[in-house]
């Protein structure tokens, strides 16, 4: 175990993926690297004999080479959040120090210094070995220059938390203001939501009472009664969420109804039948109004009345 400390200034338990992980994790993105770059070489091999010069034919096999070694792993790094398909199977993760998620320029840079520095043939590929090796994080020169490190993960993915409102607290849920609440900030406290009960007592209170802080100066207004940081930021997940899914329900497409010997008959297909016209009740005749002393009411429209 080794300890990772956050912007806020908490203490996260986390596992450091150590050398043969990490290798093992490695050899088989240079599997799949090396089955990628033949293929694409194969697509090629027609136009690089016959049509392309030389220097062009150098040129190109140059680039799809650099595309595969350096590009694979940028592109997965930053769309999976720090993971190849060689570290999905081992359950590892590459994140910053601080534990938060990688992005485009740390895996940019974390795979220009894997190429040309840590594993390049002309250092004998032993830099990033060694570094790893005498680096108490299991960091490579890659890793130190990005401000990056390897964890370990549990093999099952995080379940989702339960996110809820509790029931006196439902009519303020709806009128929270969340147009200023970040998607990264709401990830952020749903990833604390699910590892709560992964994290030391200590870090449960000061990272909630933090990401609590956050959500609150974005928010408005404040919860009428004193709630705890957990079930603050559940409530507003869950209102946040709410309004999500009711933003979708009222897009989503219609589509036409089905035709066919399966579907209703189509009403343009059926001439026009002509509606009887509405049938009138009799009128009956109107009973003059009079009073208990037999004089006509007013409206009666009759002469002579209350005198």
């Amino acid at each position: 175990m080794s300890q990772l400390v956050t912007g806020e200034a908490v203490v996260l338990q986390v596992r450091i993926a150590r050398m043969p992980t990490r290798a093992l994790a490695c050899a088989i993105d240079f599997v799949i690297q090396a089955i990628a770059l033949g293929l694409l070489l194969a697509m090629l091999f027609g136009f690089l004999i016959t049509s392309a010069s030389t220097a062009l034919s150098a040129a190109i096999v140059i680039i799809v080479v650099l595309m595969v070694l350096i590009g694979y792993r940028a592109v997965m790094e930053t769309l999976t959040r720090g993971r190849t398909l060689g570290k999905m199977m081992l359950g590892l993760r590459v994140v910053r120090d601080d534990g938060s998620s990688i992005r485009f320029r740390h895996a940019l840079v974390r795979s220009l210094l894997w190429l040309f520095v840590d594993f390049a043939p002309w250092f004998g590929s032993s830099p990033g070995i060694v570094a790893s090796l005498m680096n108490k994080q299991g960091k490579r020169i890659g890793d130190m220059v990005a401000g990056t490190v390897v964890v370990r993960e549990r093999h099952q993915p995080m379940a989702s938390p339960p996110l809820f409102v509790p029931g006196h607290l439902v009519q303020w849920a709806q009128s929270l203001e969340l147009s200023r609440l970040s998607d990264e900030l709401a990830n952020t406290s749903r990833e604390y939501l699910a590892r709560y009960t992964e994290l030391e007592p200590a870090a449960q209170i000061a990272l909630g009472d933090a990401l609590a802080f956050r959500v609150g100066g974005v928010t408005a207004p404040a919860p009428p009664v004193p709630i705890s940081s957990p079930a603050f930021l559940s409530a507003v997940l869950a209102e946040r969420r709410r309004r999500e899914l009711a933003r979708l329900a009222t897009r989503r497409p219609t589509y036409a109804t089905p035709t066919g010997p399966f579907g209703p008959p189509s009403p343009y297909g059926v001439p026009p039948q002509p509606q009887p016209p509405p049938v009138q009740p009799p009128r009956q005749p109107e009973q003059p109004r009079t009073n208990p002393d037999g004089w006509h009411a007013p409206g009666g429209n009759q002469p002579n009345q209350w005198f």
